[in-house]
């Protein structure tokens, strides 16, 4: 009986992995086969696999900035800031509603040294949030500063010459013409150049790509971001804003005493205010009459003279909403509007001690308004005493008549207008130095005027109308005159046209890398065994699209009408072998022809 060795070759036993291990050593192969051509499709940094810095402060410090710079850590420190933001827009901050903020610590006794401490009422000036802020803005650059640097030398470069099995490449077509490779290879790059393609001779293919705008829209929408960081935090750090009411005939210039409210950026100083002024000349305000959108207002404009600088000329212009006045880096926005009635105060003698439109504050979409008249200067009382007088006052502009019962007013416009007034007399306190809303009264040291009944003293005027004071105190007049009010915010935010610009450039940015193609198309021509030039064409994109096919076969069609097929061999004859490039995979020390699409594309 014969036998067989062990050792063998038809009994040699397979090793326990032994498929994976050439699958594996074939992937190689195919990597270094595509490597060249496929590489370089796209600046974004690979992956490395895990790996412990070395021990000591450069090594932590080498490892730190790698993983900083990353697109993993941008991307998340781009949502924490946008989560960092949430607490400014749910929580009243300091540099925006100063009120708000006093009644919440009031109001929430637990909270608000909690809050305090952790900067929840100062957001964005917050030590967590500006190096949430900052380190964001590190790991952009650091991102950016080298791929551009390998954007810029793929611009310099060529592109890589063609693979050796075009086969392999995810759109792939060929034929066979009668044109000599020479000319196949002239056409084809003439076409290619036509078609905006970046293409030169590499051997005996054409190299073209075309599509660098993805990778330059990318970068462009990263360095937008940076300018727009930029942009924003200048802004919020030399930035101004201010209210003012202004009656129509009064007039404002920009100088800090001027504005009833005013905040500003940490590094703003005075002197960075433009210098202008305006005066207010008058208000115009219609509203919806009829249908369901009664009182629903049409038009809101004031018409200014203002004068740029201290010895300006003076100029005419109509200020609307979200159409505001620019002076310089100042913006003057018209924001609200209101009533001020012409109120004249006479003491017991018809002496006029007071005598001024009032503005008064809207309380509700029909101008029903709420404030008070102070007379501090000049009025005596009946017994010769110096004494001071407030009223409250409500007006409305539209009355809906007795038979309403309440001080409601039914249409924003000045139809029908009523004042209601309820007098007070003794000190007002405002000498205490401690500084009053002029819309509102301090009663703790005024006494109330009384009617017969021992009531408070009080009386709806219409205009023209005169309310007499008991025991000769004075009278009280509402006059014809009832003006209106403009309220002005004046805006100073330096980088707004940067920011703007930066928004537009990442949107650009943005839109080129989704949907710019970055691909390259390589054309083989070769002669074949029977004399006969064999054409190749083939694409490979960055990722998987149709558009890369679709490309291709729009060139192959153009470049076949140039080089027009041969006809095919006779039945008979075996069909030729398609030439092999120089370096053929056959070879003994060729890899296997089996290709691999290079940055994401699929095996075919």
């Amino acid at each position: 009986m014969s036998t067989t060795s062990e050792t063998g070759p038809e009994h040699t036993p397979a090793e326990p992995g032994g498929a994976a291990s050439d699958a594996a050593a074939r992937e190689r192969e195919q990597d270094r086969e595509l490597g060249e051509a496929g590489s370089q499709l796209s600046t974004a940094p690979k992956e490395d696999l895990p790996n412990l810095p070395a021990l000591g402060v450069v090594g932590w410090a080498r490892w730190f900035w790698r993983q900083l710079t990353s697109m993993r850590v941008a991307l998340l420190l781009l949502l924490l800031l946008s989560l960092a933001a949430i607490p400014g827009s749910l929580i009243p901050q300091t540099g925006v509603d100063e009120t708000r903020v006093a009644d919440f610590r009031e109001q929430h006794e637990f909270l608000a040294p909690l809050y305090d401490k952790i900067g929840l009422f100062n957001v964005y000036g917050s030590v967590w949030f500006s190096a949430i802020y900052i380190l964001l803005f590190i790991s952009l650059i650091g991102c950016i500063a080298p791929r551009t640097w390998q954007f810029v030398g793929q611009l310099r470069g060529r592109p890589p010459g063609a693979p050796k099995r075009l086969t392999r490449l995810p759109a792939y077509t060929t034929w066979r013409t009668e044109a000599d490779p020479e000319q196949v290879r002239e056409a084809a790059l003439v076409l290619l150049r036509k078609r905006r393609f970046r293409a030169h001779l590499a051997g005996d293919a054409v190299a073209a790509e075309k599509g660098y705008l993805r990778e330059a829209g990318n970068l462009a929408f990263h360095l937008a971001l940076i300018v727009m960081l930029i942009a924003f935090a200048w802004g919020q750090l030399f930035k101004s804003e201010g209210n003012k009411l202004i009656v129509e005939g009064n007039g404002f210039a920009n100088t800090l005493t001027q504005y009833d409210d005013f905040k500003s950026g940490n590094l703003f100083d005075v002197a960075d205010l433009e210098p202008f002024s305006f005066d207010v000349k008058s208000f115009t305000g219609t509203y919806e009459r009829s249908g369901p959108n009664k009182g629903t207002p049409r038009t809101y404009e004031t018409e200014l003279v203002y004068t740029e600088g201290a010895y300006g000329e003076e100029k005419t212009t109509t200020v609307k909403v979200n159409e505001p006045l620019v002076i310089g880096d100042a913006k003057v926005y018209l924001v609200s509007h209101g009533y001020a009635p012409v109120v004249t105060v006479r003491d017991g003698d018809g002496k006029v001690v007071f005598k001024d439109a009032v503005p008064l504050l809207p309380l509700d979409s029909n101008v029903t308004s709420s404030g008070v008249v102070k007379v501090l200067d000049g009025y005596r009382n009946a017994r010769g005493e110096k004494e001071q007088l407030g009223f409250n006052a409500f007006f409305v502009p539209t009355f809906g008549g007795s038979e309403s019962g309440t001080m409601l007013s039914q249409f924003p416009g000045l139809d029908y207008p009523v004042l209601a007034l309820s007098a007070y007399h003794g000190d007002l306190k405002a000498d205490s130095g401690i500084p009053q809303s002029v819309y509102q009264m301090d009663k703790t040291k005024m006494k109330e005027f009384k009617d017969s009944d021992g009531e408070l003293f009080k009386k709806m005027l219409t205009p023209g109308e005169t309310m007499t004071l008991p025991g000769g105190a004075g009278t009280v007049t509402f006059e014809k005159d009832v003006r209106e009010w403009a309220g002005f915010q004046m805006v100073q935010e330096p980088g707004g046209g940067w920011a703007l610009g930066g928004s537009i450039v990442a949107i650009a940015g943005l839109a080129g890398s989704l949907f710019i193609q970055r691909r390259r198309v390589w054309v083989r021509a070769v002669e074949g065994p029977d004399g006969v030039t064999v054409v190749e064409m083939a694409g490979l994109g960055r990722s998987e699209s149709a558009t890369v096919p679709e490309e291709l076969g729009d060139l192959a069609g153009i470049l076949y009408d140039r080089a027009p097929g041969a006809p095919e061999p006779e039945p008979s004859a075996a069909p030729p072998a398609p030439p092999e490039p120089s370096g053929s995979p056959d070879s003994p020390d060729s890899p296997d022809p089996q290709a691999v699409p290079a940055e994401g594309a699929e095996k075919p």
